[in-house]
């Protein structure tokens, strides 16, 4: 669905230079929201527990419960397992479609798990789930969740005029207009739905706040960006942050954030007995539910993305996370990235310093009751 023009027609029109100073990293601890979807994998747990723990670094004024589901999976991986069953792909349109889903249905085929056994929950299951997730590691963190944790949205944008109010969507509306000469950074881990919600809602806090998320390629990457979660579940809401003019500082997954992989032994060395939170840290990271789902066999051999701590390690070190200013991309119908011209400033990353940022974590840990 392309945005009417009668959408954008409501946001401020920002100052060029205005956004590309408010792009710039902050200079000491920043007014933070979280928005995440905890309960989708390991990832956000981490990311979330490095920011609980360095309050020296960073102001957290509350945290969103994002929605989350796989269930637009189901289909291509049944049909993908049907395929394998009978032989393989018969003609080119069916090879081409198992692409995203081969290496995962032929798991299935080889372990004998039946396809249909396998888990999806819903968005407002996954809200929910995320809600209760991000509660639990606030308790693993020794940190009290009250007046801090707030239920997010249920679904997703089904159009540009039926914003989801709820108390996320209301409490980043509340804290974008509470110290507006201050700007809020909002550290997104999962799908914008939430935030654009919120922006729908009260346009005008496009000026003072700053987005900071966490999905697919490049922009200038050739490739559609279906296979990023966080993009591809709430397509409307992600193509109206990259239109909307709101300054966004653009962290991508593929292959940016995807380098922030750790193994067993790291986990076994650095994380394991680092009080309540290294432990069920730990904990997650042997029992992924990810590994249930995608059976993904000898998971002690593999090691793990955790990619949503690069939303922290860009607010917390220059060096970190290596950024380069260009203009915000247009995310067409089909999820390809457009370049037209005149559009506003975005901040993009596109390389990260692996080892510096994990060393940091650990040390971090080291500080967990």
């Amino acid at each position: 669905m392309t945005i009417p023009a009668t959408v954008l027609e409501r946001f401020p029109k920002l100052d060029p230079d205005f956004v590309t100073s408010r792009l710039q990293r902050p200079q000491g601890p920043a007014r933070v929201i979280i928005d995440t979807d905890t309960a989708n994998e390991i990832d956000d747990q981490y990311a979330l527990a490095w920011a609980l723990l360095s309050p020296e670094r960073m102001n957290l004024e509350g945290v969103t419960a994002v929605p989350f589901s796989f269930i637009h999976h189901r289909e291509g991986m049944l049909r993908s397992v049907e395929i394998l069953k009978r032989g393989g792909p018969g003609n080119a349109e069916e090879e081409k479609f198992m692409g995203g889903f081969a290496g995962w249905a032929q798991r299935i085929v080889d372990s004998g798990t039946d396809p249909e056994s396998i888990k999806f929950v819903l968005p407002d299951e996954g809200a929910e789930l995320s809600y209760q997730e991000i509660v639990r590691v606030f308790e693993h963190c020794g940190v009290d969740p009250e007046g801090m944790v707030y239920r997010g949205s249920p679904a997703y944008l089904s159009d540009f005029d039926s914003p989801l109010d709820t108390e996320a969507a209301r409490f980043i509306i509340e804290r974008a207009r509470a110290e507006p000469e201050i700007p809020l950074y909002i550290l997104a881990m999962g799908a914008l739905t939430n935030i654009a919600s919120a922006v729908l809602m009260a346009p005008d806090i496009i000026k003072n706040i700053v987005l900071v998320w966490t999905a697919s390629f490049p922009s200038y990457a050739p490739f559609c960006n279906r296979p990023s979660l966080n993009l591809v579940q709430d397509k409307l809401a992600s193509r109206l942050i990259f239109d909307c003019g709101v300054p966004h500082v653009y962290l991508p997954g593929y292959h940016v954030g995807a380098q922030l992989s750790i193994s067993l032994p790291e986990m076994e060395q650095f994380v394991k007995g680092k009080g309540a939170i290294g432990d069920y840290l730990h904990h997650l990271y042997t029992h992924n539910p990810l590994h249930k789902k995608y059976v993904i066999s000898q998971p002690e051999t593999k090691t793990w993305v955790i990619w949503d701590i690069i939303n922290v390690a860009w607010m917390f070190n220059a060096d970190y996370v290596s950024t380069h200013m260009t203009q915000s991309p247009v995310l067409d119908e089909d999820l390809y990235w457009q370049h037209p011209a005149h559009r506003h400033p975005m901040l993009e990353a596109f390389d990260v310093d692996r080892d510096a940022i994990f060393e940091d974590f650990y040390r971090t840990l080291g500080k967990a009751p």
